[in-house]
């Protein structure tokens, strides 16, 4: 099976949030205007989204959440620069890329210290073989994989192989020409293979 089918078919199962895009002017305006219950409604309706992009990006939950929190603080005066010409869930995950760089740095400490941790010799544990092990090792693994991509790399590869979205709509998300996300899509699956060829 190749990198990109094992991303999307074993590790992360959950689907795309496709809700009800509210990107009503009169939320946008309230929400510019730093109204509470418009901020409430935009993650009522987004949260899910928001959430499912943070986690694929950086395979932990914890850290995931942080991320959630920074993209609905910064969303007031984010909308501010909004010109209506994406949906407003796109709008929220490009401001998730932005934001994202700390977070995966984050995510890549624990998950190092982790494996150091893992390393250490335990007493009297026998691990069973089993799919959840299995599948959880193999996480794991493509987790590890993904650490190594350049954090430009990584998004295009959550949000093209993954989340399955076209090369076009990335683009918006990340405020690159579509070229340059096929070009990043394309280094990354190299990049991927190649990993996770030398991969015991």
């Amino acid at each position: 099976m190749s990198a990109p089918a094992q991303l999307s078919d074993a590790v992360w199962s959950e689907g795309v949030e496709h809700a009800v895009d509210d990107s009503s002017s009169s939320l946008v305006d309230r929400l510019r205007d730093g109204d509470a219950a418009a901020l409430a409604s935009l993650y009522r309706q987004h949260h899910e989204t928001v959430r499912a992009f943070a986690r694929r990006l950086l395979g932990d939950a914890s850290i995931a959440e942080d991320l959630v929190h920074d993209v609905f603080l910064a969303a007031p005066a984010a909308f501010r620069h909004y010109r209506g010409d994406a949906l407003v869930r796109g709008f929220l995950v490009s401001i998730a890329v932005n934001k994202a760089r700390h977070h995966v740095r984050a995510a890549i400490r624990t998950r190092r210290m982790l494996a150091r941790l893992s390393d250490e010799p335990t007493r009297g544990v026998v691990a069973a073989p089993d799919a959840e092990s299995e599948r959880r090792e193999l996480c794991e693994e493509l987790q590890r994989a993904l650490d190594q991509l350049p954090i430009d790399q990584r998004v295009v590869v959550v949000l093209c192989a993954v989340e399955e979205r076209t090369a076009l709509e990335v683009a918006a998300i990340v405020g690159a020409p579509e070229n340059t996300v096929r070009t990043r899509l394309f280094h990354a699956k190299r990049k991927l293979r190649e990993i996770l060829g030398d991969s015991p």
